[in-house]
């Protein structure tokens, strides 16, 4: 048994390998493409290789699961047209225990995608995000067009609104914007600076200029009273500090997709965006999609067991490929739908991130074993049914 276990891993390893370094190289050659016109003095065409080289671990990340279905139909369809699958089930390996081996073969596949998806893939967008900033002057992901806007509570009641126009390649800001209200929403203070950085739980910034606002001038606007003294002072200092929650941490966390995140970040963004009274939602759904991405891989090669194990006869390698391929577009296609879907409709995260995995999982087992029993089941309609009996 384990020797026919390591046969069958190091053809499906191979099948994959070749399948995901094809897609792989696909995918980035679009992606080469589609970035030319972005090619000027700055910008050169070794900084574009170099951008996309960076964005080889998200896309290998992507491409997994249908690359290890590709490549396990091809790896099963090539064993079945060479008759070692027959030679397997006659030595006693039935369809569910090919099944147990092929997720047994799948656990280095699982271990390899989570350290890409917690080391290697936040690692690579960080740095994306920094050479885009350098070579490019902006950053990917969630940014407005008014720049990064974060929330938090003072210890008073009230609540500070930061807002950073521009992430400096070197970890600072720069263009940032905070208000700070009293309780009851009320502007207390309106606070500029050119430059900041974060250090020991302190933003520190450059070039202030402050607007403090007299706590009686919401009174006099209500009252139409003209006042006797001013109601803001307007004060400039060369730096000014004060303890924030908002750390580098989290704000490479907003400069990145939830789903480009580590589990560690995701769970310390989820609890600073619950303690400052965000929506959450996304993050939580990306988290449990992430839980959930390694049950994916053994979807995959659940859905290839069945495909690999049909009768030569009923259709050759290619037809049994495109099928693959059919199936992996349309297993892509339900977990977004059900992830939008999920969205709209506030299903539960684990909803959206385990349903289409769980249905899916279920097709692909009874459909293995109705193959694996299909004499049995022919005989029984027979014997229920039989007008069903076939001619001789």
């Amino acid at each position: 048994m384990r020797t026919a276990r390591r046969y069958l891993a190091s053809e499906i390893y191979r099948s994959s390998a070749v399948v995901l370094i094809a897609l792989v190289g696909l995918f980035t050659f679009f992606a080469l493409i589609d970035d030319l016109d972005n090619i000027g003095p700055k910008f050169t065409l070794l900084s574009l290789f170099y951008l996309q080289a960076l964005a080889l671990p998200t896309r290998l990340y992507d491409l997994l699961p249908i690359g290890l279905l590709i490549g396990a139909v091809l790896a099963l369809a090539g064993l079945a047209q060479r008759n070692e699958l027959v030679i397997l089930r006659v030595s006693g390996v039935s369809g569910m225990k090919m099944l147990a081996m092929l997720w047994i073969i799948t656990i280095p596949l699982v271990v390899g995608a989570f350290v890409l998806s917690e080391v290697v893939t936040p690692a690579a967008e960080i740095k994306s995000s920094e050479a885009n900033l350098t070579l490019l002057g902006r950053a990917e992901g969630g940014r407005l067009s008014s720049g990064y806007w974060f929330k938090e509570p003072l210890p008073d009641d009230g609540t500070r609104v930061i807002n950073i126009s521009r992430l400096l390649a070197s970890g600072g800001v720069a263009g940032v914007t905070l208000y700070q209200f009293r309780k009851g929403q009320e502007l207390s203070s309106f606070m500029q600076a050119k430059e900041g950085h974060f250090s020991d739980g302190r933003l520190v910034l450059n070039d202030v200029t402050e607007s403090v606002i007299d706590p009686a001038a919401r009174r006099a606007l209500a009252d139409a009273v003209q006042p006797t003294q001013p109601l803001v002072h307007l004060k400039t200092v060369p730096e000014a500090s004060f303890r924030t929650t908002l750390t580098p941490e989290r704000l490479i966390a907003r400069i990145l997709t939830p789903e480009r995140m580590s589990i560690l970040d995701l769970l310390d963004y989820i609890k600073y965006l619950k303690a400052n009274k965000l929506q959450t939602e996304r993050q939580v759904v990306a988290l449990w999609r992430k839980i959930a991405y390694p049950f994916t891989l053994l979807v995959m090669i659940t859905i290839a067991a069945p495909i690999g194990f049909m009768q030569t006869r009923r259709g050759g390698v290619g037809s049994k490929v495109f099928v693959g391929i059919l199936l992996g577009v349309g297993f892509f296609m339900l977990n977004q739908l059900a992830l939008n879907v999920g969205m709209l409709s506030k299903w539960a995260p684990w909803v959206t991130a385990l349903v289409p995995n769980i249905v899916v999982l279920s097709l692909a087992l009874g459909t293995l074993i109705f193959m694996e029993n299909q004499h049995q089941v022919r005989r029984y309609a027979e014997l229920r049914w039989p007008w069903s009996k076939r001619p001789a």
